[in-house]
Parts: C-alpha cells; sequence; structure tokens
C-alpha cells in the first residue's frame, strides 16, 4: 500500500513525537530526539511530545517507578528546552483517546503488516510466545498516537522508519476503506543531522541504549562531568590514529561514531572535524570531545536535578499538556467513530 497516490489532505502542519517511559535517557535520547525537538519548536507549528507510559508497559515494568520514569523523561525535556508554552507536553496514558483509536486501528490494520515488523523480532527474540501481545501490536498503538493529532511530520531515528510506513499504510487504508479520502495525512519521517543514530561507546555497531547492561556504553543524562569526561576517555577505539581525509571509516565503527558524536555536539561538519585531527592519536581527539559532552550536557544535568527535586512543578506541565491533547484528540475520536458507524445517542 506504500505506493498508494497521496491523498489530498489539507490540514495544518503539525509535529508528533515521544520517548518511551522506561529507562534513565542518554546522549543518544538527547542527539536524536531531544535537540531536535527544541529546534522543531522555534518553526512555530504545533508541536505534541509525550511520554510514551502505554508503550513502556509492553515489556514489564516495576508499577512503583513508571510514574518517577515519566517525571523524569518530562523534566528531561525540559532541561534541554522544551517550552511548555509552545510545545504540549503529557503523558500518554491521560490521554485515553489513543487507547480508542489503537483498537480501531487493530481493525484496519492486516497481520501480515505486523508480521514484516522487524523490530519486534528482535525484542522478542526466540521466544516470540512469552511476548506481550502488546509488543506485537506496538506499531499499531504508534500509529494511532501519530495520527490522533493528524500529526504531519514525525522526527524519528533510522530504526522507526518501518513503523512511520506502517502509519501511512494505516491512514491509507482508513481513508480507502471508509471513503474519506484525506482525512488522516500521509505523515513524513524527520531523519536528518549527524546524531539521528548514536552508538554504544563500547560497541560501535550497537545503537546506545538505555537497556545496555554496561553503564559504560552510554553518556546518561544524569552523569555528571567527571563521569561523562571517564567514559569518553575509556570509549572503545582501535590501534589506529585519527582517519586522514578521504579515508572510509566503515571499517572502523567506533571511531566513525565518536566522530558522529562531535559533529553533532559542535555542529561542525565530519570532514571539519577529520581535518583538524587528521593523523592525531586519540589521546587528542578525546580530551576535546570530553570538553565538548561535558559543556553540553552539565546544564541539562544541573536542569533535570532541580526539576526532579520539585515533582510538582512537573506535575503540572503534565497536567497543562494533556489537557491540550486531549482538546485536540477527543474531536478526532468522535469524528472516526461516527465514520465507522459506531453507535451514539
Amino acid at each position: 500500500m506504500s505506493d498508494a497516490p497521496l491523498p489530498a489532505y489539507s490540514g495544518p502542519r503539525r509535529i508528533l513525537s515521544g520517548i518511551q517511559a522506561s529507562g534513565a535517557l542518554h546522549l543518544g535520547n538527547y542527539l536524536g530526539a531531544l535537540k531536535r525537538f527544541v529546534t522543531l519548536q522555534d518553526q512555530g507549528d504545533p508541536l505534541f511530545v509525550f511520554v510514551a507510559d502505554m508503550h513502556a508497559i509492553t515489556v514489564w515494568q516495576d508499577p512503583a517507578l513508571l510514574a518517577q520514569q515519566t517525571r523524569e523523561i518530562a523534566a528531561a525535556y525540559l532541561a534541554s528546552g522544551l517550552d511548555p508554552a509552545r510545545a504540549a507536553i503529557f503523558p500518554q496514558s491521560a490521554v485515553p483517546q489513543h487507547a480508542e483509536l489503537a483498537w480501531i486501528f487493530n481493525c484496519v490494520a492486516r497481520l501480515g503488516w505486523l508480521d514484516r515488523m522487524t523490530q519486534f523480532k528482535e525484542k522478542s527474540g526466540k521466544h516470540k510466545e512469552r511476548s506481550s501481545v502488546g509488543l506485537y501490536t506496538y506499531p499499531v498503538l504508534q500509529a494511532a498516537d501519530i495520527l490522533l493529532y493528524k500529526a504531519t511530520e514525525v522526527p524519528v531515528g533510522e530504526d522507526q522508519k518501518q513503523h512511520l510506513e506502517l502509519t501511512r499504510d494505516i491512514a491509507a487504508k482508513f481513508n480507502n476503506d471508509f471513503s474519506v479520502p484525506g482525512y488522516f495525512p500521509l505523515p513524513d519521517p524527520v531523519i536528518q543531522g549527524p546524531g539521528t543514530r548514536v552508538m554504544s561507546l563500547r560497541d560501535g555497531q550497537a545503537k546506545m541504549s538505555k537497556s545496555d547492561p554496561s553503564d559504560m556504553s552510554r553518556i546518561n543524562l544524569t552523569d555528571d562531568a567527571d563521569a561523562i569526561a571517564n567514559k569518553i576517555r575509556k570509549s572503545k577505539t582501535d590501534l589506529g590514529v585519527m582517519p586522514e581525509i578521504g579515508e572510509s571509516l566503515d571499517e572502523r565503527p567506533e571511531v566513525k561514531n565518536l566522530i558522529a558524536i562531535y559533529a553533532a555536539l559542535s555542529d561542525l561538519g565530519r570532514d571539519q572535524i577529520v581535518a583538524e585531527f587528521a593523523g592525531q592519536g586519540f589521546g587528542a581527539f578525546k580530551p576535546k570531545l570530553a570538553e565538548l559532552a561535558v559543556e553540553a550536557m552539565a546544564p541539562i544535568t544541573a536542569e533535570m536535578r532541580r526539576l526532579m527535586a520539585d515533582p510538582a512543578e512537573i506535575d503540572r506541565v503534565l497536567t497543562a499538556g494533556a489537557e491540550q491533547a486531549r482538546d485536540i484528540a477527543a474531536p478526532v475520536v468522535a469524528e472516526v467513530k461516527q465514520i465507522v458507524g459506531f453507535w451514539r445517542a
């Protein structure tokens, strides 16, 4: 269905994204998502940024920690520069229309589409029969998250492109099945910049992840300056030196990753960085990278700690954001129910 002609959606431009409420956030989240959210809010279009707590429970979460993790992600949004006056910041579960629309989309999506989702295969491993149904239908809820607000653009990492393609397929099929051309937009992915896929500091071929058992594999947003510098100093490289201009880095994934991180933090091009450090040892490069990382992360860490010490402030932001989100979501679901043919008094 992805080759179907674009329906004539004529609504406003809207941007939506979110981060799952499971575990501590890290440098990859900041460069791949948070930093980009702030840039997008400055463009003046409606921005919806949620905490994906409903997605989080597709795998077991400690109930005593889940609300705390939701606040921590909201704190990271605010500390990174998101302004509640320009972006609706809210917990996914506080807007019940996410679940309502997801059920309708479960009846629009097809098993064959979900069977092709590579992330389920990766997350479920060899024992998919032990996985929750929620993990399997995760991409359908994700489609509901996006289309509930009729988002036209979604900042995503490379690993989420397939899910966004499914969202487009669901939107197109709904529009076609119920003869409402252009009702839902076919959202476009926003993938740009050197920080869209930050890799592990211990393995340049694995994505930086909060689920990695080694804390040395990532820079947490709550790490202090000493921890950041230490992790970069001990990050894995190889026995060579910094590359020369024009040298391929395909066989040097750890070096390629560190250069990408430097580029994202400095807003310099990778060629400029290579030119500055070409032929030098990592003893010259890593201290400069550590300095950049500390400079970027220290203010965020300090503000996150301040916010986490005042949960009432975070809760006020989440409550206001949820009200704003429901104002948009409720009429959409009411209209979708009418389109589908549900009874109403």
